[in-house]
């Protein structure tokens, strides 16, 4: 998925108005809205998060399948949430309004969705972002799988935790720092390569693009992490 951002002068024009297909709408104070969803009776969970522009949080954190808190300037950019249950697998959906996706954040009006997840139920991630700051502490889900996209900014992603079994991890760069935090106690092997700008991987042993810690092979869970392309600078920080 391509996002596109506004040139700097475009972006400037839009302070105090954003212009829709409906006509111009004011930013006035932000708006927030709680949204929860409850416990069903799905085995398994698949998320997929889409976002152009804006702050994202997610994890772990309620006793219910989702407790979000999302702010927006204008009601048109409420996010879109959507949820189903068939035969056991849950699919949850939540995506930033396709034609605000471009717009970016002007002065003190934010974009910004706080979610948290149910622990307990094996999720699978997927997170589409455009540009602003990801902070993703996922280290405390009963993870399956974890797909990033993420265009110009910031990703700030926590894999600590105690995994009861294997699961990937894919990142794919635009341009921007990804720091990937990962505990000392759960095996490791990351394969990093096209496009990175400077790799920092302090108590990894590295084999060429390829990155492992010292408990890879010997404990009973390992998380297997592939980043790849257009990143400015990779932080792998093992604690």
């Amino acid at each position: 998925m391509i996002f596109r951002l506004l040139p700097a002068a475009a972006a400037l024009a839009l302070v105090g108005c954003v212009v829709n297909g409906s006509g111009p709408e004011s930013l006035g104070p932000p708006h927030h809205e709680f949204r929860t969803i409850a416990r069903d009776s799905i085995q398994h969970l698949r998320v997929n998060l889409n976002m152009g522009v804006g702050d994202l949080q997610a994890a772990a954190g309620t006793e219910k399948l989702l407790s979000a808190d999302f702010t927006y300037a204008i009601p048109s950019w409420k996010p879109e949430v959507q949820y189903s249950n068939t035969g056991g697998q849950g699919d949850l959906s939540i995506r930033q309004p396709r034609e605000h996706a471009d717009y970016p954040q002007v002065g003190d009006h934010k974009y910004a969705w706080d979610l948290r997840l149910a622990r307990d139920i094996p999720t699978s991630l997927s997170v589409h972002f455009g540009a602003g700051e990801a902070q993703l502490y996922l280290g405390d889900l009963s993870l399956e799988n974890v797909d990033v996209e993420m265009g110009v900014g910031e990703l700030k992603m926590d894999l600590r935790g105690n995994p009861r079994h294997d699961y990937n991890v894919r990142i794919r760069g635009g341009v921007g720092e990804a720091t990937v935090r990962l505990s000392a106690d759960t095996g490791v092997v990351a394969q990093v390569e096209g496009g990175i700008g400077s790799i920092d991987a302090p108590g990894l042993i590295r084999h060429g693009d390829r990155f492992e810690n010292e408990a890879y092979g010997k404990a009973k869970t390992t998380i297997h992490l592939n980043i790849h392309g257009g990143i400015g600078a990779v932080h792998l920080l093992s604690d």
